[in-house]
């Protein structure tokens, strides 16, 4: 057990489990849904965002720690760099080398294209990695990529391109099939039949799964594959994008390579740009803790903004409603959904499920907020949250369901003498995945000519909700729409001729114009917790004590 004053709270969850077992709480209705949003969901508290004073979006809001970075001084001055020394030329120049990155490398690859696949980590260090539950694929029976259609479109309150749903719906039984024959190890049953399970805001079972370390496995494929193919893909690790590079004619033709360990600059020209470079929970929007990995800090958003690419819904981000809220080692940490599609429910501090456990993510992380602030949140040191009730797991399915199917949630909390088998677990939302990003359609394309963005740094494939298991599908569906439509481009472009930062210097023009004086520099590139940062300070509670 917990050793400690949870106990005896603990102890109000169990008395009551088997009744709460039995009870199954009403789905709330629109005008509920709504309600709890409007007063709970941290994308509705006004006074977190600010309007942007210049750029592509003048006018529009965001949240207040992005629209610091998008409005923020250049790492480096026009003059200060030296087109003059091209280091690395390549038909496609991919940054960010997650599951978005690695899918679109691969795709040009396959076209004939020469790619060079930039990234501030290693390999797969990206979101992707993190994602635990699944990815969704309308590919049984009785499902169709229609009814995945509605369910996305709806789920992301109708605010979704419908073409960009469409795209991600329709191409996602062949992305499936794409991944399985690469070698993902997806769930099966003993006859090869893809074990699906639902997901918030599904309709049907359509979530496919590697147990709870779906994004690992997908990961592990799509690096591999990249990291096997040395004579077509060639990959810089250790190095972050900080500016875009266009030639005479307004067109995207490279970008401004940093070395993250020695600062070094490095040239890097392309006749198509691809920027994939994922999300930005390590920018802890309102203090929130995140399940994101180290380096997503919305670089691609801040280097594309500043080359005039439009944002969409920047000002909406994803809280995962069931982050680790105890101990304080994995606060924030991802519980993934598949814990509660499962059978798992949400109880507060008396013991009462107050909500059904598969309501969409941000009705859920909503409800979740609403327990803490009115008093029926269990109180802790580390974060007021919830009771995620996991033994309910094996009273539905039997002994070795959670050691069978979610294995990393059952180890991550283990390690601190928590066995979720017999004893529930804290959870409150973390910021899980940025909604919004840099505007694309179908192919992938933006506003500035040869330059693709795909992923998570892309926006209006999700609206303004996203549902469990549709990140993976975003990120290998448009990673790999990216490709190809780069392994088409590339054999009619020729390299520039002359490249320019006219761009950069037009911007800080832009801000001067604007009065902003901030010495802020951007892009963020990596976040710094160390004590009497601020950023450490808010991200983790209490840890300067």
């Amino acid at each position: 057990m917990y050793g400690n004053y949870l106990d005896e709270a603990a102890k109000i969850v169990a008395a009551k489990r088997e009744e709460n077992l039995k009870f199954e709480h009403a789905r709330l209705t629109a005008e509920q849904k709504d309600d709890l949003l409007l007063k709970f969901h941290p994308d509705r508290i006004k006074e977190q965002f600010t309007e942007l004073k210049i750029g592509p979006n003048k006018g529009q809001k965001a949240p207040i720690e992005l629209a610091e970075m998008l409005q923020a001084k250049p790492r480096y001055t026009a003059d200060q760099i030296d087109l003059n020394h091209v280091d690395y030329e390549t038909d496609v120049l991919v940054i960010g080398a997650g599951g978005a990155g690695c899918s679109a490398a691969i795709m040009a690859s396959e076209a004939g294209a020469k790619v060079l696949l930039a990234t501030k980590l290693r390999p797969g260090d990206a979101n992707t990695m993190m994602a635990e539950g699944g990815i969704q694929a309308a590919d049984k029976p009785n499902d169709s990529p229609a009814q995945h259609y509605l369910d996305c479109y709806g789920g992301g309150h109708f605010d979704g391109k419908p073409e960009l749903v469409y795209t991600l719906t329709n191409k996602a039984p062949s992305v499936i099939k794409w991944l399985n024959d690469l070698g993902v190890e997806f769930d099966k049953e003993a006859d090869g039949t893809m074990v699906t399970t639902h997901g918030g805001g599904t309709s049907r079972k359509r979530m496919h799964a590697c147990k709870d370390y779906s994004g690992a496995e997908i990961m592990r494929t799509l690096r591999d594959e990249a990291l096997n193919r040395p004579d077509s893909i060639t990959i810089v690790d250790f190095t972050a994008a900080i500016e875009l590079i266009k030639n005479d004619k307004g067109e995207a033709c490279g970008a401004v390579l940093m070395n993250v360990e020695t600062g070094e600059l490095r040239i890097a020209k392309a006749k198509v740009v691809i920027i994939a470079t994922g999300g930005a929970g390590r920018m802890h929007y309102q203090g929130f803790p995140t399940s994101n990995h180290y380096g997503a800090t919305a670089d691609g958003l801040v280097i594309a903004y500043r080359a005039g690419a439009k944002l969409l819904y920047q000002d909406s981000l994803q809280y995962h409603p069931t982050g680790a809220a105890y101990p304080t080692q994995i606060l924030g940490k991802l519980v993934t959904e598949k814990v509660r599609s499962l059978g798992a429910k949400l109880i507060n501090k008396d013991g009462e499920v107050y909500i059904h456990p598969l309501e969409t993510r941000d009705v859920n992380a909503s409800g979740i907020i609403r327990e803490v602030r009115e008093g029926r949140g269990v109180k802790n040191d580390v974060q007021d949250a919830v009771w995620l009730d996991t033994p309910m797991i094996e009273m539905i399915h039997g002994e070795g369901t959670i050691l069978k199917s979610i294995p990393a949630m059952y180890k991550m909390f283990i390690k601190y003498g928590i066995d979720i088998r017999k004893e529930p677990i804290l959870v409150y939302p973390t910021l899980h995945y940025q909604n919004g990003g840099v505007e694309i359609n179908s192919t992938c394309h933006t506003n500035i000519p040869n330059l693709l963005v795909a992923g998570e740094a892309s926006g209006g494939v999700h609206g303004t909700n996203r549902l469990m298991g549709n990140s993976l599908l975003d990120v290998v569906v448009f990673g790999r729409e990216a490709g190809i439509e780069a392994g088409k481009m590339f054999k009619d472009i020729k390299l520039a001729d002359k490249m320019n930062l006219d761009h950069v210097t037009a911007f800080e023009k832009e801000r001067a114009a604007a009065g902003i004086t901030s010495d802020v520099v951007s892009p963020k590139v990596l976040p710094r917790y160390t004590h009497g940062n601020p950023e450490f300070e808010k991200a983790i509670p209490g840890a300067s004590k």
